[in-house]
């Protein structure tokens, strides 16, 4: 019972881990490339599932003074929140540089999976 009690009072942390294991699956697993930037995204996605909550109280509100509150109140951290916006920029420019490079690919060698791409480039 305990167990079960500590990963529904951490579940933002356990969801996390468990994205980003299906992200690191995604990546090995697959030979399509497509599948594997969507893997890359999944694992993006579970780190800033991570660092959101890391910042999250329970209890605590926004870090903004309002008049008549006391100053002991509990406020939540906002710079992971600042954190992940400027990672969420950072994720689409690469998973768009990425997208990029996997259509140049599928130009030049015809396919997207890497199995046939490693056949042809062998046989060249």
């Amino acid at each position: 019972m305990d167990i079960y009690f500590k990963i529904t009072a951490n579940y933002p942390y356990f969801v996390a881990m468990v994205l980003f294991c299906i992200g690191i699956y995604a990546i090995l697993s697959q030979a399509n490339l497509m599948k594997k930037i969507i893997g890359i995204n999944i694992m993006v996605n579970a780190i800033f599932l991570l660092l959101i909550s890391s910042g999250n109280i329970r209890g605590g509100i926004a870090p903004l003074q309002e008049v008549g509150l006391s100053t002991e109140q509990l406020y939540v951290n906002p710079l992971p929140a600042a954190l992940v916006l400027t990672g969420i920029v950072v994720s689409l420019s690469v998973t768009a540089f990425a997208l990029s490079i996997v259509v140049k690919i599928n130009e030049y060698y015809g396919t997207i999976e890497v199995n046939e791409i490693l056949e042809i480039r062998s046989s060249q």
